[in-house]
């Protein structure tokens, strides 16, 4: 994980994290790495991981009503990494063992799965892959699925 980036679900969107992680290993992709913007020699200068998921676990907590619910566009990655830096420094994640797909919530909405690809339309934020622009494009798409009727 190179950096990450979280949005509480509240009306202004503006309680925001963003962590910057160093690697924990010597292996990597490099056409992955390039999509966050950051060289390999920037990213073996961030953080260590376990103050940064300290520093997390202390946002949500303080940020959260219950327990926080993890919601990304792209669950099935997002969520691996997230979950398993929470286990291996902390020992535990505070969303527990699930997440949200928002594009599954958006094709429940309008009841038709061909459509789980549209929700994008509902961002304002730019999809920049700044981890906190993202989240944030996310949760507007999301306020707007709740104006038309999810129960959120």
């Amino acid at each position: 994980m190179v950096c990450f980036g979280a949005v509480i679900f509240d009306d202004p969107l503006d309680k925001t994290f963003y962590g910057r992680t160093r690697p924990v290993s010597e292996r990597f992709a490099p056409e992955a790495l390039a999509v966050s913007g950051f060289s390999r020699e920037q990213h073996l200068t961030f953080e260590e991981p376990k103050p940064v998921m300290e520093g997390f676990a202390a946002w949500l907590e303080e940020n959260s009503m219950g327990r926080p619910v993890f919601v990304s566009d792209n669950v099935a990655f997002d969520w691996q990494f997230i979950n398993y830096y929470f286990h291996r420094f902390l020992g535990r994640n505070p969303f527990g063992f699930s997440g949200r797909r928002i594009g599954d919530l958006y094709a429940g909405l309008v009841k038709d799965a061909s459509k789980a690809t549209e929700w994008k339309k509902y961002r304002i934020t730019s999809h920049t892959h700044h981890p906190v622009d993202d989240a944030r494009g996310n949760a507007e798409a999301l306020k707007k699925f709740k104006e038309l009727g999810l129960k959120i």
